[in-house]
């Protein structure tokens, strides 16, 4: 949970707020996962609480989202804390008028190599987004998401580190976006607070932070015939 100055009486909730983008998320809030990183985040900002809970578990949400939290406000989710922490949060959101922001990604409307389970579970997260955001428009809830794109998080260099040559990996990630770029978490957080509090009149979108990735014509194919494209004439 993460409250800040210009948030006086609401509550912010950011499941998976440890490190990453998550952690750049609560900084977002609190300055207007492991546990480690949790407390340490509790620490560095005034005014939040880290409370430890398995989203798996049905017993854990529930007393992470039991009454006394959920005041008020805004829900950050990542995939695997979707069906439960929406089921259990709504309630209070509908009295508070509050709304949630889940975490999507780039790769659920573009696709991704060798990453079918991944891929499938955040294009099931931008379904979910827009339907939930139908179902709650009666009560005054909003529902949106961030889909971001290539963002230097710790999973990212992580995983950059297990490949052949990580600073190629690297180097081609960023070479990825038109901006030239990777992203950042406190840009992901930035865009999480603006749809919390002033995209009023938004829901069931999808905000790509992505830095252009999904712009253009780019090499798809691993191989083939190559094939001369004929000049258009001037």
């Amino acid at each position: 949970m993460a409250t800040g100055t210009r948030y006086a009486g609401k509550v912010v909730v950011v499941t998976g707020g440890g490190r990453g983008i998550g952690a750049g998320i609560a900084r977002a809030f609190g300055e207007e996962g492991s546990e480690s990183g949790g407390r340490a985040l509790e620490q560095e900002l005034t005014g939040t609480v880290f409370i430890l809970c398995d989203v798996t578990r049905e017993k854990d949400v529930l007393s992470f989202l039991r009454p006394s939290v959920v005041l008020a406000v805004w829900i950050c989710l990542g995939d695997l804390t979707l069906p439960l922490s929406s089921q259990f949060a709504l309630p209070h959101l509908r009295k508070s008028q509050g709304n949630i922001i889940n975490i999507s990604s780039l790769v659920g409307a573009i696709g991704q190599v060798q990453a079918v389970p991944y891929v499938a579970t955040k294009g099931a997260v931008t379904a979910m987004t827009k339907a939930l955001a139908l179902d709650e428009s009666r009560y005054g809830v909003r529902v949106n998401c961030i889909s971001p794109g290539n963002i230097w998080t710790p999973m990212w260099e992580g995983l950059a580190a297990l490949t052949p040559d990580p600073a190629a990996t690297v180097l081609q990630g960023t070479m990825n976006q038109p901006l030239g770029r990777l992203g950042q978490p406190a840009e992901v957080g930035a865009a999480a607070v603006f749809l919390a509090s002033e995209a009023t009149f938004c829901t069931g979108i999808e905000l790509l932070v992505t830095g252009g990735a999904e712009l253009g014509y780019g090499q798809k194919a691993m191989k083939g015939t190559l094939v001369e494209v004929p000049t258009i004439p001037s």
